[in-house]
């Protein structure tokens, strides 16, 4: 066999994890392996935060648009015409007599 040959069939094998020299190899697959491991956890981690993210903006979005209703609708309720209809059907109507300024006068 040449040589090629006999590292591609060692290599199927897996003598390179069971020779004498392997430990050098065992020590870099565990370190590939940790670092696999840490790169899947901060994944996960970014996968989340995306998540996270999303739902907050949503809730942004909805919470807005429930603001933006809640004040047309207070605007609505501070008109002179609303107000007006509110005291009509209340039985308050419009005074005829304009108001009078009160002046106060301190004497020290």
């Amino acid at each position: 066999m040449s040589k090629v040959k006999r590292g591609v069939y060692d290599f199927l094998r897996g003598s390179f994890l069971t020779d004498e020299k392997s430990y050098r190899n065992w020590r870099i697959i565990l370190f590939v392996v940790v670092l696999l491991l840490i790169m899947i956890s901060s994944s996960h981690s970014a996968d989340k935060k995306v998540i996270k993210i999303a739902d907050l903006n949503k809730k942004k979005r909805s919470l807005n648009a429930e603001y933006i209703d809640t004040k047309t609708t207070l605007m609505q309720m501070k008109m002179e015409s609303s107000i007006r209809e509110k005291a009509m059907k209340r039985g308050l109507l419009p005074s005829e007599e304009p108001p009078k300024k009160i002046k106060v006068i301190v004497n020290q």
